[in-house]
């Protein structure tokens, strides 16, 4: 089968960064769906794992965690799918990925596609609904349909996160949601996906919360440059405030968050898949869910770039754009 991968950790703008290979194809364990993949989508964690994880000696590894298919096979203990069905998913970082013709995942943490899209436009949306669902409801808490009368500050609205992250706060809350966005472009982005309101975060946060009129809230989510916001981020939460992250910060210093009485959640969308918890169809769930919310009309696609066919060339362009930080919404890539 036709697969893009890497032997070796490089540049984004070295020629082997990514390679196109033809590789055998999966066989599905147990609880195994074997799709046809059709369309994909590129997230930070694809360069991040490119740039720093090593493959196994001799093999290459296959990157990808967002992809849209038919299913072609099944494993002897999956009941939840039938071949023919077209799905939906973000896969598991323990397993290869899907950048490739066929791919095997866990009938668990797969739903049915939205049918209202496309197929470019459904890949832009599992692993990033997966984050923001979970950090919105398991992590920072807040019960659907509550939130009245509370503040949540989106750090990086327009990105892949926060671009699903603003809609299902104003869908499925009463919160009054607070994006931030540095250009004139990413700004009407987030509000035109139902922020209230939105502060530039290339300014201090607190200042451009006063001067929004807004004061201090109640709930943040930082996805990107939490390291940078953090002091910011403090002196805009209210006293027991609660901050949701998804990205990697060393040396952060938790003391800071003693006086307030501040909690910090982590959000890996990883964790349920990498542990197998017990929860772990909970995935497929609230996937059904956003696709049927997505169906409804109530939620849009986050896919705004597309790059073309699944090649090397291509995903080295949507790898190079992830990098720069400017993407808006979603990168995607359809057929082989």
């Amino acid at each position: 089968m036709k697969a893009i991968g890497y032997h070796q950790n490089l540049p984004i703008d070295h020629p082997e960064a990514l390679l196109d290979l033809e590789l055998p194809a999966p066989v599905p364990g147990e609880r195994d769906l074997l799709v046809r993949v059709s369309a994909v989508s590129v997230n930070p964690v694809d360069t991040k794992v490119r740039k720093g994880t090593a493959p196994v000696a001799g093999q290459a590894k296959v990157l990808g965690w967002d992809a849209v298919g038919t299913v072609e096979a099944i494993g002897s203990g999956v009941s939840l799918f039938q071949p023919g069905d077209r799905v939906y998913y973000a896969g598991s970082i323990a397993r290869p990925g899907a950048n490739s013709e066929l791919h095997a995942v866990d009938e668990r943490i797969v739903a049915l596609a939205p049918r209202s899209l496309d197929d470019e436009q459904a890949a832009a949306l599992p692993l990033t609904s997966i984050t923001a669902y979970e950090l919105l409801f398991d992590r920072l808490g807040v019960p659907q349909g509550g939130g009245a009368g509370q503040t949540l500050l989106v750090v990086g609205g327009a990105g892949g996160v926060g671009s699903i992250l603003v809609q299902l706060a104003r869908q499925l809350t009463q919160l009054k949601v607070i994006a931030t966005a540095s250009r004139p472009e990413t700004r009407q982005w987030c509000l035109d996906l139902g922020a209230h309101a939105v502060i530039d975060h290339s300014k201090p946060l607190a200042a451009e919360l006063v001067a929004g009129g807004h004061g201090t809230v109640d709930l943040v989510a930082c996805l990107t440059q939490t390291a940078q916001h953090y002091a910011q981020i403090i002196d805009s939460l209210k006293p027991q405030g609660r901050l949701g992250v998804i990205d990697d910060m060393q040396g952060l210093d938790m003391m800071q968050l003693k006086s307030k009485s501040i909690s910090l959640h982590w959000e890996l969308m990883f964790t349920r898949s990498l542990y197998t918890t017990s929860d772990m169809g909970e995935q497929g769930r609230l996937l059904a869910e956003v696709a049927a919310l997505v169906d409804a009309g109530r939620i849009r696609s986050t896919a705004n770039t597309r790059f073309g066919r699944i090649s090397a060339a291509n995903l080295r362009q949507a790898h190079a754009l992830v990098e720069s930080g400017k993407a808006q919404g979603k990168v995607v890539l359809a057929g082989f």
